[in-house]
């Protein structure tokens, strides 16, 4: 039974609340949503506050995320029993059924047509039926434009200017629940930067689901090099930083903007997945070791001191004690700022999952720990260089106790105490600070 408004519904402001799970993309996107509701008419309220409607924004990229996903839906169904609950993103793309399954959900979302959402909670309270309104996402053509952001934080705007991902690498589902490379107009891209400087923005992250394939589909006058060269020339634009880059995307074109503009931060996230050329080869990641570690070490030699982080999966098919100890010796050899790291997950419907010599979980769990202790060391080790130094750092909160925290330009994670003798700093202010080893937040 599709739930209605309580009868003084005419009388108050209609509350939405948001409860999104997985990457920044979704992040951005529910973020693009509430704005859409708050134009017409709704307060954005925290999910344990009571609201009309309830919006869980989900995640596919493992078989925890969706088990996670169907423990959230459950969830706010039980918290919130009289809203009306949307179900939307990755896995209701790639498992409408299963999503329109759960009792107590109204509508379920993919990945597309999320701006209809209003006239679509309309339609279902209409026909007083549950629906789902998730399309082939193969036949998506263009890129979906969602609201400009307009909250009253002033910090980090994250700027989506990509959807979709063409690669099929052989463990990953994304491709099926984001479809094919949609670029962004640029025209809007560029727009919606200005309009984020104006607002009083003083970084912008530029993300999307395959942030380096931006322009494949826009022919050859546009690419990610020449928008990230146009974005960084806006005035009042103090930092660009780009997300996540596939090491085979760094054209000359795009490393010498890297390199020469000063606006962009001096952070890069270049996902590496293995540090066995075997596994890349199963994996069907197009590049090599030798490949990669050339990049990264003329990012090193032209750029000291640049950051740079990564993604490592661990115990993928067929991944030998051999080739996780070459793993950790490339990673050592590599000096990251930092990683995430992550056990193989088997995704139906992917190549990788009926590949044999599945690892068990044990010996993923104990190699992730090991890789892990790695990469703390190298943080470590990485930050170890700017203690003493003076950085920027853009302040993302002050607490009540006067406590500052934020980040530096190479995404150092910083806390301090505000200084008596400083004016009152907010949230937005780039300040200079010699950074002190209990500033380093771990």
């Amino acid at each position: 039974m599709i739930r209605e408004y309580a009868e003084n519904q005419e009388q108050c402001t209609p509350k939405v609340c948001f409860l999104t799970l997985g990457c920044k993309v979704n992040q951005t996107e529910s973020e693009a949503l509430a704005q859409l509701f708050r134009n017409n008419g709704y307060e954005v309220v925290d999910s344990s506050e009571e609201s009309d409607v309830v919006i869980v924004n989900t995640c596919t990229v493992t078989n925890t995320g969706d088990a996670k996903s169907r423990q959230v839906i459950r969830r706010m169904i039980k918290a919130h029993p009289e809203a009306f609950v949307i179900v939307m993103g990755c896995y209701a793309q790639t498992a409408p059924g299963e999503v329109l399954n759960i009792e107590g959900v109204d509508l379920v979302l993919g990945t597309q047509d999320r701006g209809k959402v209003l006239d679509l909670i309309e339609q279902v309270r209409q026909e007083r039926k549950p629906q789902s309104n998730v399309h082939r996402i193969w036949d998506a053509a263009e890129f979906e434009e969602l609201p400009l952001m307009e909250e009253e934080s002033r910090t980090r705007a994250t700027l989506k200017i990509q959807e979709g991902c063409n690669r099929f690498c052989t463990y990953c589902i994304i491709p099926y629940a984001r479809g094919p490379v949609r670029s962004r107009i640029p025209e809007n891209a560029i727009a919606e930067a200005e309009k984020l400087v104006a607002a009083g923005y003083k970084e912008i992250v530029l993300t999307g689901i395959h942030t380096g394939a931006y322009g494949e589909d826009l022919g050859p006058e546009w690419n990610l090099a020449r928008l990230v060269k146009r974005l960084a020339n806006i005035p009042g634009l103090r930092r660009l930083r780009l997300s996540s880059i596939e090491p085979m995307e760094f054209t000359p074109e795009l490393v010498g903007i890297i390199l020469s503009s000063p606006t962009v931060c001096p952070h890069l996230h270049i996902p590496l997945q293995s540090g066995s050329d075997a596994i890349l080869a199963r994996m069907k990641r197009p590049y090599t070791l030798q490949e990669y570690k050339g990049l990264i070490e003329e990012f090193n030699r032209k750029l000291p001191g640049i950051a740079i982080t990564t993604d490592i999966i661990v115990g993928f098919p067929g991944e030998t004690e051999a080739d996780f100890q070459n793993t950790l010796e490339f990673v050592r050899s590599c000096h990251f700022a930092g990683a995430h790291v992550f056990p193989y997950s088997k995704r139906k419907g992917t190549p990788a999952a009926t590949y044999p010599d599945q690892l068990t979980k044990k010996v993923k769990e104990e190699r992730v720990r090991k890789l892990m202790e790695l990469i703390r060391q190298s943080h470590d080790d990485y930050v170890k260089k700017y203690i003493g130094q003076k950085v920027e750092v853009l302040i993302e909160r002050v607490s009540d106790d006067g406590t500052v925290s934020g980040h530096t330009a190479n995404y150092i994670q910083v806390q301090f105490p505000l200084r008596k003798d400083e004016k009152a700093w907010a949230n937005g202010e780039l300040v200079e600070l010699r950074l002190e080893p209990e500033y380093v937040m771990k």
